[in-house]
């Protein structure tokens, strides 16, 4: 006998629903794995800091600006003794390029560098009064200040929450499958919308050191990382994360 008109064949009862987390864009995690990776870091670097030295805004901007391809030790070394007697625009501008660039010579590419803090400094008194501004735009406005000089500088000297991608986090990004992108950009854009708000803040710090110190560029140690049971790289020797315990307090300058 034909099913009357109108009806609809009764559907089979489907078995108890498996719980699904939704997986988030361009991301190889789910939240809960993004969740329970960024609560970790958060357990093993409670407080985590940049490793560059400065006192104020001001030397944090020349300090981020000398650091293009030198490191943070390098660049500490460098300016122990230079922000002692020029720690503001005009008393850098007093200091003058050559003696700045006296100060800075250990650092890969000084001579350019010191006519950027020069240059730098002086946009600062003309524009904004001698006080470092807090938006992007405006600090990529200043001579030697990339997009992400500018994000270290809100983060750290402001306190607002943004994406510094460095070669760690863009090597992480891609490696662990985290945030693959070609560019910092792509990187920084997908870490924006997948890490929780609630570690935003301290997210840049803790992949940048966990770049520096455990997943390293040429061979990651990791029998040392603390996410290893969730790391979804091909490279990884193990699964077995390392004991989860906060480490000692860094280490500055």
């Amino acid at each position: 006998m034909e099913a009357s008109q109108g009806k609809k064949p009764t559907a089979k009862r489907a078995g108890p629903a498996k719980k699904r987390t939704r997986r988030l864009p361009r991301t190889k995690y789910t939240q809960d794995e993004l969740r329970e990776m960024f609560r970790r870091f958060s357990i093993q670097r409670p407080e985590p800091k940049g490793e560059l030295a400065h006192v104020n805004p001001y030397t944090l901007v020349v300090a981020v600006a000398l650091s293009a391809q030198a490191t943070d030790a390098g660049v500490n070394r460098a300016t122990r003794d230079l922000f002692k007697v020029a720690d503001t625009p005009e008393k850098m501008l007093a200091l003058g390029e050559e003696k700045v660039g006296d100060y800075i010579k250990s650092i890969g590419l000084w001579r350019n560098k010191a006519k950027n803090v020069i240059a730098l400094s002086q946009k600062l008194i003309d524009d904004f009064g001698g006080e470092v501004p807090q938006t992007r735009e405006e600090l990529t406005k200043l001579p030697g200040v990339g997009r992400k000089t500018a994000n270290v500088v809100m983060s750290m000297a402001f306190g607002i929450p943004t994406m510094a991608v460095d070669t760690h986090i863009l090597r992480i990004g891609n490696r662990i499958g985290l945030a693959p992108g070609k560019t910092p950009d792509e990187v920084e854009a997908i870490l924006m919308k997948v890490i929780p708000e609630e570690y935003l803040y301290h997210a840049h710090h803790w992949l940048i050191l966990h770049g520096r110190y455990t997943c390293k560029a040429r061979k990651p140690d990791c029998v040392a990382c603390v996410i290893a049971d969730l790391c979804k790289s091909k490279e990884k020797t193990t699964s077995e994360p390392a004991p989860l315990v906060p480490l000692p307090p860094q280490v500055i300058g």
